[in-house]
Parts: C-alpha cells; structure tokens; sequence
C-alpha cells in the first residue's frame, strides 16, 4: 500500500500536533490529576484509571512526572516505580510508529553507524533516487533541522543520544520521537534510551507521591530544582566524550587538509 504523499503526511502532522497541543492547553494536567484522590481508596479502580490515563497521555500531552506521582501515591515506592516507567516506555512506542509513518521512512542503519560517520552521501544519495515534494519555506527549515538532528545522533549514538534527550526537562515525546525518526534510530534503541533516562525522573516523582498525604499536582516541588540540575550534569557527563571525538576528528581533519595544501 502506498505512503500518502510528503504534503498530506506534512499537514496531517502539523494538524495532529496542534490539536494534541490544543487538548494540552485546555485540560489541566493539575485538576485532572487531582481529582484522581477519590479514586484511590478502591486500588482496581485506581489501577483501571492510572491505566487510562497513560494510554491517553500522548493525545493529551500529559507530562511524565506528575503522572508518576500519581502512580507513587497510590502504590507506592516497591510497585510505583516499574509501573509508572513501564507506562512511559510503552506509550512512546505510539509515537514513535506514527512519527515514522508521517516521515514515511524505515528504520535505517545510519544510527547504528560509528559516530564519525556521517550521512551526507547517503542523505544525497538517498534524495537523488526519490522525487522530493518542496514545502516551500518549511522545506528548508525542515531539512536544516533534520541535518543537526542527524548530526546529533551520528556523535552520540542512538541509545545515548535517546538518554540524554529524556535526562533534559524538555517535553520530550514528540520531539524525541520524531528527531529519532528522522534519524533513523530503531525502536530497540528508542525504549531503552527512554528508559535509562526517565529512570530518574520516574524514581524522584514515584517517592514524592508515596511520601505525600494527598495527591500533589506541583510536580516534585522544592525537589525539582535539584533533580533538574542533577539530569542536565549527567546528559552533559553523557555527551562529553562524543563532543570531544568529534572536536578532536574535527581539528585533525582541518590539520591534515593544511599540510596537504603546503
């Protein structure tokens, strides 16, 4: 069966977005969330809504963590923990499949390539063999995106470069799903990586709902700064080595070109 064509998958994306962005704006995380106290005394009532409730989250942009303090409060620490990032990994995997529908790719084996590779020949070579559809000025802006995006993945990794995008407090569905597809990242890589980086988030907000008295729709209050800081040294600690392969690839490359033109 054929792919729509890249100007429909274009605008049913962007529509798709837009409306997910519009039910984010209009249902509140925190009052949804809140009223979700009654429900805890009956446990598999409880347990059928923190279900739904992640099974909606990606058409309604519900954020992580609030979600696993919910989880936290009403299971607490032992049961919470694998629960909540059980819920996280399994609806990424919607994403990802409809984000790589809408880019009409396959994975491809550029991510899994060392991270001194680069893609531009198979990227050239890729775009002479297949008739592209011009979006005009969202074209260029698309394809300057795709390229750092590519470049990103090529000098982390793809499971390294999943972690560090999860460890960073951005909204991480979308854009890491989609840059992951763009890049060819396989879906293996996509649920390890998130995982490993929601790990962190998913322990401190399971613990401040299991040692809270009443639901709390603040996130992880005075404990968000420093978890924060804590997940932006360690996505940083993750992308040192490969930023200073690179750099160092880099300033090899330009050396051997000077001797060579002497």
């Amino acid at each position: 069966m054929s792919l729509p064509s890249a100007r429909t998958r274009a605008l049913l994306a962007v529509t798709v977005i837009g409306a997910i962005l519009a039910a984010g704006a209009l249902i509140s995380p925190s009052s949804l969330l809140g009223r979700l106290e009654a429900t805890a005394a009956d446990p598999a009532l409880f347990a059928l809504v923190v279900a739904g409730l992640y099974l909606a989250r990606p058409l309604f942009a519900l954020p992580t963590t609030p979600l696993a303090v919910v989880v936290g409060y009403g299971f607490g620490v032992a049961l919470g923990v694998p629960i909540a990032l059980l819920g996280v990994v399994v609806t990424v995997i919607p994403v990802f499949l409809a984000a790589r529908w809408i880019a009409g790719a396959e994975p491809q084996p550029t991510a899994e390539r060392d991270p001194g590779a680069t893609s531009r020949a198979s990227s050239s070579a890729s775009a002479a063999s297949t008739p592209r559809t011009s979006l005009g000025p969202l074209d260029t802006v698309l394809e300057q995106a795709s390229d750092a995006v590519d470049r990103y993945y090529e000098t982390a990794g793809p499971t390294r470069g999943v972690v560090a995008s999860r460890l960073a407090p951005i909204p991480s569905d979308v854009s890491t799903c989609a840059a992951a597809t763009a890049s060819g990242v396989r879906l293996r890589h996509l649920v390890l990586g998130t995982a490993i980086g929601e790990l962190p988030w998913t322990v401190a907000g399971v613990v401040v709902g299991a040692s809270a008295a009443t639901i709390r729709t603040d996130g992880l209050g005075d404990l968000g700064f420093a978890l924060t800081a804590a997940c932006l040294f360690a996505a940083a600690v993750l992308l040192a080595g490969p930023a200073y392969r690179l750099v160092r690839t880099r300033r090899g490359a330009r050396a051997g070109g000077q001797m060579t033109d002497r």
